[in-house]
């Protein structure tokens, strides 16, 4: 193991532009390797030719996107408080904060997961789901809860590694599950013959790999684990829990939402169902670099607010928003371009075809403002503002899904619901951004207030 070196902020000093990119890249193949895993059961799951289990995994993700929500939220926290400690050139501070994070961690999702268990088949109910597929949907969904503190585990070392600066190691961390659930897809579920069971047993093994491949990076690459007495324990859930539960639920906001699409498009039958849950899969693959933008922000962030950098917060925030422009309408014009060719390899048709070919020519480009709303998120959540972030999430969720969902959906049918789904994010996303802003603005002053006070 190597000897515990001071540590440093990579990304207090150098262009702003390439640190966005460097981790935005690496940050999003690691996302993409984790929404990948569920791709890649619904894909094996279609190819078995029965609609009744592909809707049964979408109802399934939409529940289960609840848990993954809060190890994404948890993980903010993680991040936000190792870069400061980090920006601040605090290594045993950062160390202790570490082992504390991962013991709060795996607590916290060992927890959720106790809490949600009894209401499974109720919240499956709720969301739409009946007979066979309800069946399935709850099968699915018992064989899976039980990983998510695993889950947890490997969203908290790929942050911690993530606030180090070393997103190649936190790429590896996700990218790993997606490697293991390739190879043990296709053996469990047509190899086995074990279906969809088959499929839900991969994903927790390739979670079991995750977190060995990210322990590694971080005990014997980094030495940046050291186990926490009570004391540091308690004194670190502090820091956790303050930013911890609110990003947890801003990040809940989302799987919100979704639940609310998914109930107004269960009247449409399990073909639509299952068009929405292909959707599902599509969108954090395509938009894995929104995604890894979000977390890549962070460390970024937190690192020059801890060094007192602030005119290299705007700077990144600025450049965040010109990626995220970019690419959004690049892959609106390759989903465009491939929609049918997506819908054909995942066997859709009849509503379950409409849904993904609208999607794909129309809705996509409203990432665009998803992506305001996501870097505006990071930054709330990690300059100390993280209720702005929850009301901007949450209002999202609600105020911008619900009425546009069912007035669309009362007036153009399913295509309506994707349509409202798409609209209601626009005012959020000009919100978000004008917001952060704002608080920059706010910060600046301050910090240049401490440094000229008035006599």
């Amino acid at each position: 193991m190597p000897p515990a070196m001071p540590v440093q902020g990579k990304f207090v000093t150098g262009s702003t532009l390439q640190h966005v990119l460097n981790m935005a890249v690496s940050g999003s193949v690691g996302l993409i390797a984790v929404f990948a895993v569920d791709l890649l059961n619904l894909f094996y799951i279609s190819m078995l030719g029965q609609k009744e289990l592909a809707a049964a995994v979408g109802y399934a993700g939409t529940l289960l996107f609840f848990v993954v929500s809060l190890s994404i939220g948890l993980a903010i926290a993680v991040s936000a408080i190792m870069s400061r400690a980090i920006g601040q050139g605090a290594r045993d501070k950062a160390r202790h904060l570490a082992g504390a994070s991962l013991v709060l961690m795996v607590g916290s999702m060992v927890l959720g997961t106790l809490a949600l268990w009894p209401f499974v088949a109720d919240l499956l109910r709720l969301l739409g789901a009946t007979g066979l597929t309800a069946e399935l949907a709850l099968r699915f969904t018992h064989w899976v809860l039980p990983s998510a503190p695993l889950l947890g585990a490997g969203m908290c070392i790929s942050a911690l590694l993530r606030a180090l600066g070393d997103g190649k190691r936190a790429m590896y961390v996700t990218l790993s599950a997606a490697a293991a659930v390739a190879a043990l897809d296709p053996l469990f579920i047509f190899g086995f013959g074990w279906g969809l069971d088959g499929a839900a047993l991969a994903t927790g093994l390739a979670r079991v790999v995750m977190v060995a491949v990210g322990l590694y990076g971080l005990v014997r690459i980094h030495n940046l684990l050291a186990w926490p007495t009570r004391t540091e324990l308690l004194t670190s859930a502090k820091p956790f829990f303050a930013i911890g539960l609110p990003s947890v639920l801003t990040q809940v906001a989302t799987p919100v939402g979704n639940a609310f699409v998914t109930a107004a498009i269960a009247p449409f039958g399990d073909s639509a169902v299952a068009g929405w849950a292909i959707v599902g899969r599509i969108i954090p693959v395509a938009f894995a670099a929104l995604y890894g933008l979000s977390g890549a922000v962070g460390p970024i962030l937190g690192q020059n607010l801890g060094a007192g950098r602030h005119d290299r917060l705007r700077s990144t925030m600025v450049d965040s928003l010109k990626v995220v422009v970019v690419y959004v309408l690049v892959t609106w014009l390759l989903l465009a371009l491939f929609a049918s060719v997506i819908a054909d390899a995942f066997g859709a048709s009849g509503a379950g075809r409409d849904v993904i070919l609208f999607f794909c020519h129309f809705v996509a480009g409203s990432f665009v403002f998803n992506g305001a709303v996501f870097v505006a998120n990071a930054a709330f959540n990690n300059l100390g503002f993280v209720l702005y972030s929850t009301a901007l999430n949450w209002s999202r969720a609600t105020l911008g899904v619900v009425p546009f969902i069912w007035l669309g959906g009362q007036w153009y049918g399913i295509k309506g619901v994707l349509a409202g789904y798409s609209l209601g994010v626009v005012l959020f996303g000009v919100a978000g951004v004008w917001g952060c802003f704002q608080v920059l603005s706010r910060l600046a002053l301050k910090a240049s207030t401490v440094r000229d006070p008035v006599s």
